[in-house]
């Protein structure tokens, strides 16, 4: 591509030693910078692509897009954000494929990836095409294997290259996370979206966004950007939900869902066993059955939310129903790896979440038997939550194995000590702190009788640990089919 072709719709640029040089990909990382490539210069939390520019020129780099004027001889562009702009840069570059694909968008603390997970299946049950990006990496169809993804939603270049992948591939339906990073981050720009999905606002990633206010104007940029025509999907029982509501331009369709306030789509009468959640469906006043092989009541809610997508893109009830009753959960969520003690894998990271899903395992703990809880809390990361998160394990499970999760850069025992600041008494025989968490999944072999519920909580699919001075191989899943002898 021509670079008169690709900023001509940029607005409020400056250019400087122009010349309509062939654009044949865009770089921000000066290592990996081909002969061609229009270097963006990022500024990130540790580093500014501004500092590393002349060594992607010495790379081939045949333009640069900068936030000032740089000491070099080729075409720049200068505009206020790159990081806001690389999204417009690279949707213009694969030729707007968002366009072409009936994106549905979903955002909120948790679910979203289960969601995105039981939309495609709808959608594939409907004999359309359906491809998943998100937290495990983005894949064509169902069937297909998950390629690799740095983030829950990819930088802007990586993602409008694999929607115009996915295009290609004649492909007819998205559905992708939407994180709120790369919503404030905008990542997503550039992207029109066929609707948009609503999950649930809880604590998360304050670290980041500071505040809980600051956290919902990132996440509502999904819905406030969705032109008429398309639609809306809204958890109603979340408290955010009518600040969404709210919020969505006019012509924007609006299909609600939940269990505990009046909806267009509710769940009633909620049955749950070791083998799914069985409840009664009502759809705009019809009722129907569903029988789910996935498990805990933020499995029901997951459930409603990508039937109201799917009815709000076209298909029919029954035929998203008929989809929901055959998915089984999504790797490391509510993932049950053992049988006697019965031993669930989840990704649970936020308080909401291990509510949730300690709520869930109760619901499967026989009378007399223990709910066992093992988790620890992300270095790095939003620290407030942790007394929080022991508090919750402290109040709903029997016994308590404090851990590390991906400790990062800080010390595991000062992350454990702001976890041990929720739990109400240290009670040696319920409440055990083990920072290696190998170990500490093996002490549950005599910790968990057979008749427990054990939930390693925290890591779900991850099958790595980033410690301080590098990442290993670990995996939940994998350690405790080696403890209890599978």
């Amino acid at each position: 591509m021509k670079l008169n072709k690709l900023i001509e719709n940029l607005r409020n640029k400056e250019v400087f030693n122009y010349k309509d040089v062939d654009i044949t990909g865009i770089s921000y990382n000066s290592k990996t910078t081909k002969k061609g490539d229009i270097f963006v210069c990022l500024k990130g939390e540790n580093a500014d692509g501004h500092k590393f520019v002349k060594s992607a020129v010495e790379s081939g780099a045949a333009a640069v897009f900068a936030e000032y004027k740089l000491d070099i001889d080729i075409p720049q562009i200068i505009v206020e954000s790159t990081r806001h702009s690389i999204a417009d840069l690279a949707a213009e570059f694969w030729g707007y494929p968002s366009k072409k694909l009936n994106l549905i968008g979903v955002t909120g603390t948790n679910g979203k990836t289960t969601v995105t997970h039981l939309i495609q299946r709808i959608v594939e049950e409907a004999h359309k095409k359906c491809a998943l990006i998100g937290t495990l990496g983005y894949k064509t169809s169902s069937s297909d294997t998950y390629h690799e993804a740095k983030h829950t939603t990819p930088q802007a270049p990586e993602l409008q290259h694999t929607l115009s992948l996915i295009c290609e591939n004649k492909i007819d339906y998205v559905a992708m996370e939407v994180s709120s990073h790369a919503l404030e981050q905008n990542r997503v720009g550039g992207c029109e979206y066929r609707g948009a999905v609503f999950t649930n606002l809880t604590q998360d990633h304050l670290d980041y966004h500071i505040t809980m206010h600051n956290y919902f104007e990132a996440k509502a940029l999904l819905f406030k950007n969705l032109k008429a025509g398309t639609f809306a999907v809204i958890n109603n029982d979340d408290e955010y939900s009518q600040k969404f509501i709210d919020i969505i331009p006019k012509g924007v369709k609006i299909y609600t869902y939940g269990i505990k306030n009046k909806s267009d789509i509710m769940a009633s009468d909620i049955d749950f066993s070791i083998h799914g959640a069985k409840f009664n469906c009502k759809i705009f006043g019809e009722d129907r059955k569903v029988e789910l092989l996935m498990n805990g009541m933020f499995s029901v809610y997951n459930a409603l939310a990508a039937l109201a997508a799917g009815i709000a893109a076209g298909i029919e009830p029954d035929v998203c129903i008929s989809a929901l009753e055959k998915t089984k959960s999504v790797d490391g969520r509510f993932e049950i790896v053992n049988k006697e003690p019965l031993v669930i894998v989840d990704y649970a990271h936020t308080p909401d979440g291990l509510q949730n899903v300690l709520k869930a395992a109760r619901e499967l703990t026989p009378e007399k038997s223990s709910l066992v809880c093992m988790f620890g809390c992300g270095g790095d990361r939003d620290a407030t939550k942790r007394p929080k998160m022991g508090k919750i394990a402290d109040e709903l499970a029997d016994v308590v194995v404090v851990t590390s999760d991906n400790p990062r850069t800080e010390d595991p025992q000062l992350i454990i000590s702001d976890i041990l600041a929720g739990i109400k008494s240290i009670n040696t025989h319920r409440v055990f702190v083990e920072p290696d968490r190998r170990t500490a999944i093996a002490m549950l072999k005599n910790i968990a009788k057979k008749s427990d519920v054990v939930v390693l909580a925290g890591k779900g699919h991850e099958n790595y640990q980033i410690l301080k001075d590098r990442t290993i191989h670990f995996d939940d899943r994998e350690e405790a089919r080696k403890v209890f002898g599978l």
